[in-house]
């Protein structure tokens, strides 16, 4: 569900060089960092690029970019 949001000016012009240099859109860079702070709030014990990584794994899980390991 989308929904509008009114941010401050400061925040979308922080975001425009974050989202060109990771090919997102602004309004995606702000979402990205969004699901990081959340990710952080919820596991203050897990470093930032356990986190990072964890949520790029699940975008390749998404994207069938993943094979299973296996074991032995």
């Amino acid at each position: 569900m989308a929904v509008a949001l009114k941010l401050s000016d400061e925040l979308v012009e922080d975001a425009k060089s974050y989202a060109a240099a990771e090919h997102r859109s602004v309004p995606k860079q702000i979402e990205y960092w969004a699901r990081i702070g959340k990710a952080v709030l919820e596991n203050p014990e897990l470093p930032l690029r356990l986190i990072q990584d964890t949520i790029l794994s699940r975008e390749e899980v998404k994207a069938g970019l993943a094979t299973p390991y296996q074991l032995g």
